[in-house]
């Protein structure tokens, strides 16, 4: 007890208890106050690797050696391994539990690819065919989920499936409070589904990524094929889950998933919260340009002359680099990493800045987040403070730029230089995404410099497809999810919530007004990307709790008709 004590205090800082599992990679902690939440860590190859990485959490404190087996079931649930004589005593999941009021402090110390943080929950992995609709290949890969079971109730509970989206399963479910904020309220089980070729839900290991023949297999249709059938593996292996309605839940293109899983298994959820879904950002449905125009607004309204600025600052850049020492002189001011050495760099460093302007749109939450970057609350009104006078030199508007600039990269201070090839966490996949937006997930975006603080860009399909076919070898087909998912003639469809925020500029290809009684639309004013889907917060505005509200009390009806339903096939 000693040994455990004093490693785990160690470790968390917190107080709390570990024991190691001989021969496994796993371990377990309990913490003693502030409630319960655990930490996954990665399982490694060996037992010294798992210890390391955890010793990593004390600044490389030593480990003593671990005590012997034979933990109760009370500190923590029990997998069991089978080998080839059968099932072999068993082994701690891997998990960490440590107080919550540790949690925040203990995942900045992390590697975020090294912890799941999820309150009360699990980390595990299921098979999944690689293929759901072809029988030439049986090939199966692990898909990765976190499911928490701390509030359901078997009687009269339901599960919350988060239909993951293009990225790691954890930072969604660290960014997705809203779920563990009503599962007591709903007696609810929460899932957080990892999306096939993101995080650790690989096909083909490392060479999923490898050439379009192992990239074949990313599909919306496969990615819905494998939560349909994680729902029917955790219905027939949970006791109690079976009789027990499921609720889809995600955000931006998870939301599109969540809408389109009830869309193609209604058998399976009984409705869905679409979060920031783009559903209609696609081919001839809403115009190229009014994401940027969004995104302009934005910026329009957060401070004076503010997106003048920005709109002036491309002739600016492009004088300045017209210069000899142009490049040089742009480099330092601007603070790069990587300087800049050639005329084709200028087009992406217009790029990697416009995609900043994006994303600040998209993260303009009213307090401090770390979503994409850490970030102060409102921080467009923030970049906007140094943007107020559109009417300087080229050098002191760039100078004013950088200002700007640097809110987004380095609010935390610590980044000493500015990194052009990257704008938001690694959590996100942009490989995959990439693959994705050059076959099935083609959304036409353009702008013209007047009705939106861009240079004119317009939407060439044909330069477009030729870019993808040189990257991956495929041919985007823009037609395919109108075709697949119905575009605008959804009204069959039943028990969809769209939610979106009025400042998010995926609100530009979202539903915002209602199209039955039952297909809702919710805008929320003041409302940034999937702002309702994250923890409440103090400092919230009015708008998403009175959302919040509506979205449970739509919830809860589903579950109720499920319930009345049930009884009366009983």
């Amino acid at each position: 007890m000693a040994w455990a004590t004093r490693v785990c205090a160690e470790l968390l800082r917190g107080g709390v208890w570990l024991w190691v599992s001989p021969g496994e990679e796993e371990l377990v902690c309990r913490g003693r106050s502030c409630g319960r939440a655990r930490l996954g860590l990665r399982a490694s190859a060996s037992l010294p690797f798992t210890l390391s990485a955890a010793a990593s959490l004390s600044h490389g404190a030593s480990l003593p050696p671990a005590p012997a087996p034979g933990f109760p079931d009370s500190w923590g649930r029990h997998t069991r391994t089978a080998g080839p004589e059968g099932p072999q005593q068993p082994a701690l999941v891997n998990q960490l539990q440590i107080p919550s009021r540790c949690c925040h402090e203990v995942l900045d110390s992390l590697h975020p690819t090294e912890v799941c943080l999820v309150e009360g929950g699990l980390e595990k992995k299921e098979e999944s065919e690689v293929d759901h609709f072809g029988f030439h290949t049986d090939k199966t890969f692990k898909q990765r989920y976190l499911i928490a079971d701390k509030h359901w109730k078997e009687d009269g509970g339901s599960i919350l499936f988060y239909t993951g989206n293009e990225g790691d399963i954890i930072w969604f479910c660290n960014n997705t409070g809203f779920m563990w904020d009503v599962a007591e309220e709903l007696k609810a089980m929460l899932v957080f589904a990892e999306h096939r070729y993101y995080g650790e839900s690989l096909p083909f290991g490392a060479n999923s990524f490898k050439d379009s023949r192992h990239l074949n297999f990313l599909t919306t249709e496969q990615a819905l094929a494998d939560f349909a059938t994680l729902i029917k593996y955790l219905k027939r292996t949970i006791p109690g889950a079976r009789n027990q309605p499921v609720i889809a839940l995600g955000g931006s293109y998870g939301g599109m998933l969540a809408a389109w899983f009830r869309m193609k298994y209604p058998h399976l959820v009984v409705g869905a919260l679409a979060s920031s879904a783009p559903i209609w950002q696609f081919e001839n449905m809403v115009p190229c340009g009014v994401f940027m125009k969004i995104v302009t607004t934005d910026f329009r309204k957060s401070g004076p002359n503010c997106s003048e600025s920005i709109r002036r600052s491309w002739d600016a850049i492009s004088r300045l680099t017209e210069k000899g020492t142009g490049l040089h002189w742009l480099s330092e001011a601007l603070h790069l990493c990587t300087p800049l050495t050639e005329s084709q760099d200028v087009q992406h460093l217009k790029d990697w800045i416009s995609e900043t302007w994006v994303n600040l749109a998209m993260v303009d939450y009213p307090y401090e987040s770390n979503f994409l970057q850490p970030l102060p609350a409102w921080p467009i009104k923030v970049v906007c403070q140094y943007l107020k006078n559109p009417n300087v030199s080229d050098t002191w508007l760039l100078q004013n730029i950088f200002q700007a600039l640097n809110v987004y990269y380095n609010y935390s201070g610590q980044a000493r230089c500015l990194n052009i090839s990257e704008t938001a966490t690694s959590s996100l996949g942009a490989l995959g995404w990439s693959y994705q937006t050059c076959t099935e997930m083609v959304m036409p975006f353009c702008s013209n410099g007047i009705d939106d603080m861009f240079e004119p860009h317009s939407w060439n399909f044909k330069e477009f497809s030729d870019d993808c076919f040189k990257q991956w070898g495929v041919k985007p087909r823009p037609s395919w999810i109108p075709t697949m998912y119905g575009g605008k003639n959804i009204s069959s469809h039943t028990n969809i919530i769209f939610s979106n925020g009025e400042i998010d500029p995926w609100s530009g290809g979202g539903v915002t007004k209602d199209i039955t009684d039952t297909l809702l639309a919710i805008v929320i004013p003041e409302g940034a990307h999937h702002l309702d889907l994250r923890a409440n917060n103090a400092f919230d505005p009015v708008t998403v709790l009175l959302a919040r509200s509506l979205e449970v009390r739509h919830m809860k009806q589903w579950i109720k008709d499920f319930y009345a339903s049930l009884g009366k096939m009983h």
